[in-house]
């Protein structure tokens, strides 16, 4: 019953630290200061702040605070710009339908980023063609794209590579329903799931792709070295797996990006 209990208030702290949630506390916090700063400052100096004063007050406040609170630094220009942005918005005067459509859209786009800490990631046709270069030839592979986006890299694989299975795995309703529309439209081999790639078994596949975020590659590693197979391979674009050396690391064109691979 305790290590119940024990195991409760562990799930309890961890919802608590989602990122998202620490980013409204940051808010919040910052926007104590500046209403505090809004009825001081007149009181003590005889003047009024200026309006976007106080919205800067409240930006640079959050983005202080997001970084007391240890969240990954591309927060802080986005604590920053959140009032800013609110009252550019306010000027506007747009129709509040204009405002639903927005977050509609974003929803879709992004569903559980809030969560999971991989923003929308798309890769190109240059990352494409070196993954390509890297899977094995002398025999049918199943591969998985996780985290597949629009579905660019499994439609490409899937051409090149009829042999084989290749899937991809999306958790944001639309980028995973354009795929299975430009699939269905190419006639395309390639499958897609919507879902969580944590609730897959990597033992399935023999070549696992990844384009997520810093955030989620020490859980990432966990995962697959608890179920790959010995040989399978892992590839994951820009983001090394901290403190694990890999075996393969191609720059990517201009941008000098790297494409990581490890041999499981």
């Amino acid at each position: 019953m305790v290590r119940e209990a024990s195991g409760e208030q562990r799930r309890l702290s961890r919802k608590l630290r989602l990122p998202i949630l620490l980013a409204l506390w940051a808010q919040c916090l910052s926007l104590f200061i500046t209403l505090t700063a809004a009825v001081v400052f007149p009181a003590a100096a005889g003047v009024d702040l200026p309006a976007w004063v106080l919205v800067l007050l409240q930006g640079v406040g959050a983005a202080v605070m997001s970084r007391l609170f240890k969240l990954a630094p591309w927060w802080l220009p986005m604590q920053l710009a959140f009032p800013l942005a609110l009252l550019l918005a306010w000027s506007l005067q747009l129709p509040s339908t204009v405002y639903l459509a927005a977050f509609l859209f974003c929803l879709l786009l992004y569903w559980t980023t809030f969560r999971t800490q991989v923003p929308f990631y798309p890769s190109g046709p240059l990352v494409w063609s070196m993954v390509e270069e890297l899977l094995p030839r002398d025999r049918p592979l199943r591969v998985i794209d996780i985290g597949s986006g629009f579905g660019g890299m499994a439609l490409r694989l899937a051409e090149r590579r009829p042999d084989s299975t290749v899937i991809g795995i999306e958790v944001a309703p639309l980028p995973w329903l354009c795929s299975r529309l430009r699939a269905a439209c190419r006639h395309s081999g390639a499958q897609f799931w919507r879902g969580d790639y944590h609730e897959l078994d990597f033992g399935d596949f023999d070549v696992v792709f990844a384009y997520l975020s810093p955030a989620a590659m020490p859980a990432l590693w966990e995962k697959v070295r608890a179920e790959m197979r010995s040989g399978s391979l892992l590839l994951s674009y820009e983001f090394p797996i901290p403190e694990v050396q890999s075996q393969i690391a191609n720059r990517c064109g201009k941008r000098g990006t790297i494409l990581y691979g490890w041999h499981i």
